[in-house]
């Protein structure tokens, strides 16, 4: 079956290395989704969990990774707000909800937050096994619905000052999902790990089944086929300190520039440039969804983290 356990700096490195194991050691099946071929008990480390944005045409999907993240820290399952970012999840669509979507089982589960109970722990008791959130459910299993969670859990352990991150998932598909998953629960980690005043850790993720389906092998031998990516590029460190009044913030500026335009005069002030520059990529994206190239430079000159530039640079270029 071949090599199981990949380790590297980036995103990049790993997704490279689990493409080139699935294609050339994956075994065939036929699952509910389509025809794929999978590894079993796949082992993914990033050394460097800020590199967790793919620098690559093929995969370098900032937009989407970060619509995704704002579906999960707006407490919602609602169809309307992802499928803006991803159209792909109207076909999960039960009466305006997505069953399985993260945001409700993060901020609103049953004990309650859970991204706020794990903090609470761990700065209770720093040693603790027992920072775990939960995602998969017992009765996802016995009710049928168009989309469960991928994803069983995410431990965090704080050791020697840095917190690591740890995720279990069922089901992974290393060309949508992956890239997806990898940027949203390091985000979560390392807002943990601002809430503590702790190091960023490594984070590794364990699939069960990690496959390639069939009608996405094209996108994958294109990403193999773009060569290795720079190391060095990240996002820069999150800002020090309880990132939860950027995070309300963010989040509803976020809704300001879905529901309305990308204009938002005057209201970034009360960011930080860390989180500005993320709602500055939302307010990109939506200049690209209503063709405004011109307000699309504009913003782009207004972003201080040159890392996040390229991304616009390559829509302005394939729209020019």
């Amino acid at each position: 079956m071949g090599e199981r356990t990949f380790s590297a700096a980036t995103l990049d490195d790993v997704m490279r290395y689990a493409i080139q194991a699935l294609l050339q050691d994956g075994e065939r099946v036929n699952a509910t989704k389509g025809a794929n071929v999978e590894l079993r008990g796949v082992r993914l480390e990033i050394t460097n969990p800020r590199a967790r944005l793919s620098r690559t045409e093929t995969r370098g999907k900032p937009f989407s990774c970060l619509g995704e993240l704002c579906w999960y820290l707006a407490g919602t399952n609602r169809v309307d707000f992802i499928e803006y970012y991803i159209p792909k999840y109207k076909e999960s669509d039960e009466d305006g909800v997505v069953y399985g979507g993260y945001g409700p089982r993060l901020l609103a589960s049953r004990a309650g937050n859970q991204i706020a109970n794990v903090t609470n722990l761990l700065r209770a008791k720093p040693e603790t096994r027992r920072a775990v959130i939960q995602l998969f459910d017992a009765i996802d299993i016995v009710e049928d619905h168009r989309d469960v969670p991928c994803t069983c859990t995410l431990q965090l352990l704080l050791r020697e000052s840095a917190l690591h991150m740890i995720v279990n998932m069922r089901s992974n598909d290393v060309v949508w999902g992956l890239p997806h998953d990898v940027f949203c629960f390091t985000m979560v980690q390392e807002i943990i790990a601002s809430a503590l005043g702790v190091e960023l850790g490594t984070y590794t993720h364990l699939a069960g089944s990690l496959h390639l389906y069939d009608e996405t092998r094209q996108a994958a031998e294109s990403f193999i086929q773009e060569g290795w990516q720079p190391t060095t590029i990240q996002m820069p460190r999150m800002p020090a300190g309880d990132p939860w009044p950027a995070i309300d913030a963010f989040v509803k500026l976020e809704e300001i520039i879905r529901t309305t335009g990308p204009s938002l005069t005057g209201d970034l002030d009360v960011l930080d440039l860390y989180w500005a520059d993320m709602v500055r990529l939302l307010q990109a994206f939506k200049c690209l969804k209503v063709k405004d190239l011109q307000a699309l430079a504009k913003i782009r000159a207004n972003i201080t983290n040159a890392a996040y530039h390229p991304y616009i640079d390559n829509k302005l270029r394939k729209k020019a």
